[in-house]
């Protein structure tokens, strides 16, 4: 069946804001990643499009192709490279070929992500070794090709999409939160092992679900309790226009980056799909979240 899906959010842009910047963008042929993708080229940076879609998809729109055309198409720059980020040598090469078009590479948004819910009972080893793969392990390998060039040049940010790190037991879903808590961890280790080199670590969630293919799918709650990509696209924006030395090693929420910047409660409001917050928000952090 197909699964409903919502247009590109991406924002209100500021101009020039990242004039001049490279990003690298997992994961970017739909969902968050492609709402990120758009904000941050409308803001002056070349982006790198990177995920496996190329052809449409029979339930999933947006490829990596028609992501870089709508930028272009908004008077952006921006290139794609089909990845699978299980491959190393693809990492590497998407890597290069991010260097050997763009001239640098400043950000790098590990947003792509795999996942599996379910009792460590219920859940094959195949589905844990694909989860580990696409969430944890790429992370550290699109980190390690791409942190040499950032301590080159003396600056960069490295962003998860990856939860703050708890010793909860996370039953139903612990294989899953084993990925994603091992992503911050990786953050966390750039942080610090390059705290001199002008190149941050950090890691982002949302407070709560986001409007993607992933979350339908796993019938996490209904759309009534789903924000919009926006959310994201404005809080990495807002994180990536910040000096690295002066964030680094934090494992944010969307709402505390924004928060930060001067967001009220009311601002919060048009993020929510339809249009109103819900009654009750179902929290993915924090105590008593949905996924601890």
């Amino acid at each position: 069946m197909t699964q409903p899906s919502t247009p590109d959010h991406m924002g209100t842009p500021t101009p020039g804001r990242h004039e001049g910047r490279v990003a690298i963008i997992t994961g970017a042929s739909r969902g968050i990643g492609r709402s990120v993708a758009r904000r941050l080229a409308a803001e002056g940076a070349a982006v790198v499009v990177a995920a496996k879609s190329v052809e449409p998809h029979a339930t999933l729109p947006g490829t990596i192709v028609d992501c870089v055309e709508a930028i272009r198409a908004d008077g952006g720059t921006a290139s794609y490279f089909q990845l699978d980020v299980r491959d190393a040598d693809n990492v590497e090469a998407m890597v290069a070929h991010a260097k050997a078009e763009h001239g640098r590479i400043d950000y790098l948004f590990n947003n792509a992500g795999a996942i599996f819910l379910g009792p460590i009972m219920t859940v094959p080893p195949k589905r844990f070794d694909l989860m580990y793969q696409v969430n944890v392990r790429a992370a550290h390998v699109t980190a390690h090709f791409t942190l040499p060039h950032m301590v080159e040049q003396q600056f960069g940010h490295v962003l998860n999409f990856s939860p703050p790190l708890h010793t909860d037991p996370s039953p139903g879903m612990a294989p899953y939160m084993v990925t994603k808590l091992g992503m911050t961890r990786i953050a966390m280790a750039v942080a610090e092992e390059h705290r001199g080199d002008n190149v941050a670590g950090n890691s982002i969630w949302p407070v709560t679900m986001i409007d993607t293919a992933a979350v339908r799918v796993n019938g996490m709650g209904d759309e009534s309790q789903y924000r919009t990509p926006e959310i994201i696209a404005d809080a990495v924006s807002e994180l990536f226009s910040r000096p690295p030395g002066e964030c680094s090693g934090r494992q944010l929420t969307d709402e505390d980056i924004l928060r930060e910047a001067g967001w009220k409660d009311e601002d919060f409001e048009r993020y929510w799909v339809l249009g109103h917050a819900p009654e009750h928000v179902l929290s993915i952090v924090g105590e008593g979240s949905l996924m601890r």
